[in-house]
């Protein structure tokens, strides 16, 4: 099964231009529309390569810098100072498991929450384990602090944009609320790389928690812009008669149902609305926190409830978690706090709604941080930070057959090194993939029509099973 960088998959800009008011009444956009439905997968057309999903959604919560392990979810009490860290471990609502002391919601909802504690690679850049981390893949011709190219792989809402592409107005992802770029390096696996622009998932960058958010704080793919999709917007109620008439006509005639999807894809307000915060609950928003993580993760959770099957939540911006300094006054004040509410807010909503049995939440940066605290080969590290370390790390999830209330893999005495079998970004890859109903094994098809596996990792299987601990 392969897929690759083709015409008729996805919006080119050329195309989109084509949809002007013609369009919307049905000249041009059903052609588009046709390719699209070919595409997906219908007779004669490519094959869907899918599987039965286990959600419907994904929410990626993304630790972006690299999260310290020791200093939250795998802690070392009895290690030596200089490694254990000033936190002290609290009790949680899985027995066996213990949290860092300034994480008591989580620790509240642990037996909601498998953690694997043996994540590992072997790189220790932020662009290219940040490439991995989203991608499941190395990234071709890694240097230090190689930026972003379309040589890139795909993250994987575009991956699932190019295998499972949409006809109703929905993005296959959006990731929020920054954009991941300092100066001239712009990291690496936030778009969707070797398979074009028209594949990559929009971009929010603005902070969720700013008066007047909304829409407008949106970057789409190449050939589309706000202001052309609000025009369309604002057309509504002339064309409603024309909506009707479609719809009236699908029935008989598959034209003019392609018709009918064509001003779905542009008219829908779904996605525009879960933006406008302004029209949720007070008290929801509260539960979250007025903070940038807490209101990201509630558009999130909106996001998912208009049925954007990948969102992806940067918890800060680029390099936040990265403590060389000061790491316990940084996490302390300023990052364990909102985290730890807007996460666990973000849990208690989807399961109120009745969406975590739907919706897969993983919880990650792109690696850990050194076992030792203190000055390190050639870093500018203090006596009070930890440095870069891909060699094991943790990651949390939540939801979509999970099995909470364990603990999957071990780190050494030290968190230095696994001490049972390590993970890799590309079973993370695979695990996020088979969730969405996406066979891993799938081929895709680079710009010079080369077959390349999605993935080559395997999925997390002890996450769906019995709940257990070490």
């Amino acid at each position: 099964m392969e897929f690759g960088h083709r015409h008729p998959v996805g919006f080119h800009r050329r195309e989109f231009l084509q949809v002007g008011f013609s369009g919307l009444l049905g000249l041009g956009m059903p052609q588009i529309l046709g390719a699209r439905a070919v595409a997906a997968g219908s007779p004669g057309g490519l094959p869907r390569a899918m599987l039965a999903p286990r959600a419907r959604s994904v929410i990626i919560v993304f630790f972006t810098g690299g999260m310290s392990h020791h200093d939250t979810i795998d802690m070392k009490p009895d290690a030596p100072e200089q490694i254990r860290g000033e936190f002290r471990p609290i009790e949680t609502a899985a027995p066996g498991i213990h949290f860092c002391e300034h994480m008591p919601m989580l620790a509240a909802r642990a037996d909601k929450l498998a953690v694997v504690r043996s994540f590992s690679h072997g790189n220790l850049n932020h662009l290219n384990s940040t490439h991995l981390a989203l991608t499941g893949q190395a990234q071709p011709g890694a240097f230090f602090d190689k930026i972003a190219t379309r040589d890139d792989y795909p993250c994987y809402s575009a991956a699932l944009d190019m295998i499972r592409p949409r006809v109703d107005g929905v993005p296959s992802g959006v990731n929020l609320p920054t954009y991941l770029m300092e100066g001239p390096l712009t990291w690496p696996g936030q778009h969707a790389g070797f398979l074009g622009p028209s594949h990559d998932p929009w971009q929010v960058r603005q902070d969720p928690n700013q008066a007047g958010f909304g829409f407008e704080g949106l970057a789409l793919p190449a050939g589309l812009s706000v202001e052309r999709l609000g025009r369309r917007r604002s057309l509504r109620d002339s064309l409603m008669p024309e909506l009707d008439k479609a719809a009236a006509r699908a029935d008989q005639d598959p034209y003019s149902a392609q018709v009918e999807r064509a001003m779905t894809l542009l008219l829908s307000g779904k996605v525009a609305r879960a933006f406008d915060l302004s029209a949720e609950d007070p008290l929801v928003r509260d539960r979250y926190g007025r903070h940038m993580f807490g209101q990201s993760l509630l558009l999130a959770r909106r996001l998912v409830e208009a049925e954007v099957p990948v969102v992806q939540v940067n918890m800060g911006r680029v390099q936040t978690w990265d403590h060389h300094q000061g790491i316990f006054r940084a996490l302390k004040d300023r990052l364990l706090p909102p985290t730890d509410r807007g996460v666990s807010a973000l849990l208690d909503d989807l399961a109120a709604r009745g969406m975590l049995d739907q919706t897969l939440v993983v919880m990650i940066g792109e690696f850990g941080r050194t076992p030792k605290l203190g000055v390190l080969s050639g870093s500018k590290t203090d006596q009070v930070g930890r440095d870069h370390w891909g060699a094991v790390f943790s990651g949390m999830f939540a939801g979509a057959g999970v099995q909470g209330g364990q603990i999957i893999g071990q780190s050494d005495k030290i968190g230095g090194y696994p001490a049972s079998r390590p993970y890799t970004p590309a079973d993370l890859a695979a695990t996020i993939y088979r969730s969405l109903g996406v066979d891993p094994a799938v081929e895709l098809r680079d710009r010079l029509n080369r077959p390349i596996r999605l993935c080559l990792g395997d999925e997390i299987a002890p996450l769906y099973s019995a709940a257990s601990v070490g």
